[in-house]
């Protein structure tokens, strides 16, 4: 099977946190055996007018490469031009949050912008063939838009294979932290306004603590940061379903965390996560609670449903579903004299 991945976010050197998850769900499938090309819209290097132009690239790839599935790995504008374009093979849109739910904390473009980025979602969510979301929430942000026999509910693996505990303390001295300090992780790396990072910040205000921000960090590099650090620290006003928590979790890192996006799913039952309101005294009391326990997390085993081959598997039955349905479609329609006696 042929998948060509259409994305406006994925790892480069200027920006090496941009959609991993995006990347590493294209290992997943590939390893499986899946023909996957992907083609990269760079709007944050070239701007937005880059949905626009983005429609020959598209066509060019879709003649030469002849995929059996164009999976669109993220919603707005470039799903728009993809779905309304190019539907003469089957079209599969995954969203991931902001596509559906918006940038309430930014200025006023953004937000006119951002509005109309969720108008072309859900215009696109109506005429895609199936429409992924990675997080339970997300189904609720369709507001009926879609039947939900469309809908597939398929979240962002991790590869297990490398985050996975390592000494905490090597960790540390790998990163020139301080063994006796209380290191705090907040997942950022662009000062995104929507992350609250100045909530953050208060909540550290009433602690004694280091809070470490993931700017410009490889992807290659988060394991470690993820086996130095004590605790993750998640402020969002909201998310999807955030790569960062399920890496986490794999690296056995404790979280402290808003009630935001699939978060309170994953840390459920998971002794030694917090979540706590969005106000700095219940933040720095929760990471409190965390740095007198001193402990790791022992929930590994869990976590086997969301490696990456486990979903690039989910992703190939839905890929499947879409394709065997569109050939049953085209399959000509046989006349009374054609049919057997």
């Amino acid at each position: 099977m042929r998948v060509l991945a259409v994305t406006n976010m994925y790892p480069s050197a200027a920006s090496p946190g941009s959609g991993v998850f995006v990347h590493e769900q294209i290992k997943g499938l590939r390893a499986i055996g899946l023909n996957t090309r992907v083609l990269f819209v760079d709007r944050r290097k070239k701007g937005a007018l880059e949905y626009y132009r983005m429609g020959h690239a598209v066509a060019d790839a879709v003649a030469e490469f002849d995929p059996d599935v164009i999976h669109v790995m993220y919603g707005g504008v470039m799903a728009a031009q993809v779905v309304g374009r190019h539907h003469s093979r089957p079209v599969i849109v995954t969203f991931h949050g902001s596509d559906l739910l918006g940038e309430n904390l930014s200025g006023w473009v953004r937000k006119i912008i951002s509005r109309y980025g969720v108008y072309c979602s859900r215009k696109t969510a109506k005429a895609a063939d199936r429409v992924i979301v990675v997080a339970h929430h997300l189904v609720r942000a369709l507001k009926g838009t879609i039947p939900p026999h469309k809908i597939r509910m398929i979240p962002c693996g991790i590869d297990l294979d490398r985050f996975t505990p390592t000494d905490p303390l090597w960790c540390k001295q790998q990163l020139n932290w301080n063994p006796r300090s209380f290191h705090v992780l907040f997942a950022s790396s662009n000062g995104d306004p929507v992350k609250r990072p100045g909530l953050a910040r208060a909540a550290m205000a009433q602690m004694d603590g280091e809070l470490h921000y993931m700017t410009g960090i490889s992807n290659a590099e988060v394991p470690l940061w993820l086996n130095a650090a004590d605790a993750l620290l998640l402020t969002s006003l909201h998310e999807g379903s955030p790569t960062i928590v399920k890496e986490a979790l794999a690296c056995g890192l404790p979280i402290v965390s808003v009630n935001v996006g699939d978060v309170s799913e994953r840390i459920q039952g998971i002794e030694g996560c917090y979540l706590a309101n969005a106000d700095p005294a219940d933040l720095a009391s929760k990471l409190s609670l965390v740095r007198k326990s001193g402990k790791r997390l022992d929930c590994r085993s869990r976590l086997e449903e969301l490696s990456i081959i486990t979903i690039a598997q989910r992703l190939k039955r839905c890929y499947e579903e879409v394709t065997t349905a569109r050939d049953a479609l085209d399959a000509p329609v046989a006349t009374p004299a054609q049919m057997p006696a």
